[in-house]
């Protein structure tokens, strides 16, 4: 049989939409989160290994775990979107969770700093492929209609799980001590994963080649038979398209305060004199509030458009930071990690649909690797910023920049983006 016959076959078996493929989205869900838990496990420990543990004074120096993840993230998101249009989604996914594999022990039971930056270069590795392949497989299933939704319940899932194990770990570290037992959860969250991928994912490019199938005709012919070169891609969703570009660098901005939050504010409770349960409460608080509250913002982006809800995250995000710079007490801070999680949940989900929007779906996965690169290269720009800030001036003089620098991103996307969803 040809390959076009055989395309035509396979496509005849598939079926665009949530409803359609509803088992396969679900176990998507769970398997990303169980990629939000890898990413928790570090989120409330880490920060206080650090110091605690190795005794690292600088605070670019402590910070230099989240540089190594942050940058191993991205150039790896880059090459999932391009390794998932040539070979296949699944084999991308499940070499990301051989990747994970010895990631636990090592935080668990390394004897240096090199070994924990190590592990991070692993969770990188991880991070980029399980994630964004869970992101491009989910877009794949669900069609245009509902990718806003979809995009919600993907990243709800990963951070809610994010929240739920950063204060999991909070927790048993307050009762048995920062290493090894907080990182046994990531070792399990791991080995369940990799069998899930293994046995029960299914492939889902076909589902890609469907919908390219049926997209309406482009002005560029490239775009609707993939001709497109990785690099004009890559130029479009950084540079010349104002909504992939916009896009794209206010990601980065979103996960910059991301990197603040995971390594910074932990830094600053403590002192304040907070005790970790009281510092892991706080540092699930964020990722607990983003994360359940996508499953409603990715809805209602497909409702009333994207533009407005990433400006309006952007903007709340900046004021929620600025509240943790002038904040002291407890109380204060839950507040300001609270409105931290309504800006990004804002956001997140509905800067992956404004990707799906506009990129057409023959080098979709691709400009979705593009635009993650983007982002989660803030997580390394963050830290180094945040990090630099601190050693110079003060923590709080590091929050109050990246609030400014926060407030400025959301003034660029009122300014530059136009509205990307095709029915508003």
């Amino acid at each position: 049989m040809s390959t076009g016959a055989a395309r035509a076959e396979e496509s005849s078996a598939l079926r665009l939409g949530l409803r359609a493929n509803l088992p396969q989205f679900v176990l998507l869900v769970v398997v990303n989160a169980l990629v939000g838990g890898m990413l928790g496990q570090e989120r409330t420990v880490l920060p206080l290994l650090a110091d605690d543990v190795f005794h690292l004074s600088a605070y670019t120096s402590a910070l230099t775990y989240i540089v190594a993840f942050g940058a191993t993230k991205a150039v790896t998101n880059f090459f999932a979107g391009t390794f998932s249009d040539r070979y296949g989604r699944k084999p991308v996914l499940v070499a990301g969770w051989l990747f994970a594999l010895p990631v636990p022990a090592m935080l668990a039971w390394g004897p240096s700093w090199g070994w924990i930056i190590a592990a991070n270069v692993l969770l990188g590795v991880n991070q980029g492929l399980t994630w964004s392949t869970t992101v491009i497989m989910k877009i794949d299933l669900v069609g245009p209609e509902r990718r806003g939704l979809a995009m919600g319940f993907n990243e709800a899932a990963g951070y809610v799980a994010v929240a739920a194990t950063a204060m999991a770990t909070g927790t048993i570290a307050d009762h048995y001590g920062l290493r090894p037992e907080p990182f046994l959860l990531g070792a399990a969250y791991a080995a369940l994963a990799l069998g899930l991928s293994v046995l029960a994912v299914r492939e889902t490019r076909g589902h890609a080649r469907m919908e390219a199938a049926r997209h309406p005709p482009s002005a560029d012919p490239g775009d609707d038979h993939g001709e497109l070169t990785t690099r004009q891609i890559a130029r479009r969703v950084s540079f010349s398209d104002r909504a992939l570009s916009a896009a794209s660098w206010t990601g980065m901005v979103n996960n910059l305060n991301d990197a603040l939050a995971w390594g910074i504010f932990p830094l600053l409770f403590a002192v304040h004199g907070l005790s970790i349960t009281q510092i892991g409460v706080l540092a699930a608080l964020y990722p607990a509030v983003w994360g359940a509250g996508q499953m409603l913002t990715g809805w209602w982006s497909d409702h009333i458009g994207r533009k407005h809800l990433i400006t309006a995250g952007m903007l709340l995000q900046a004021a929620a930071i600025a509240l943790v710079a002038a904040g002291s007490t407890f109380a204060v801070w839950a507040l300001a990690q609270v409105l931290l999680g309504i800006g990004t949940a804002l956001v997140y989900p509905t800067l992956l649909a404004a990707i799906g929007d506009v990129a057409h779906p023959a080098w979709r996965a691709r400009a979705v690797g593009v635009y993650r690169l983007w982002r989660d290269g803030g997580f390394a720009v963050g830290a180094l910023l945040a990090g630099a800030l601190a050693d110079a001036y003060s923590l709080t003089t590091a929050i109050w920049a990246v609030a400014a620098l926060t407030a400025a991103s959301g003034m660029t996307v009122a300014v530059r983006m136009y509205e990307t969803h095709p029915k508003t």
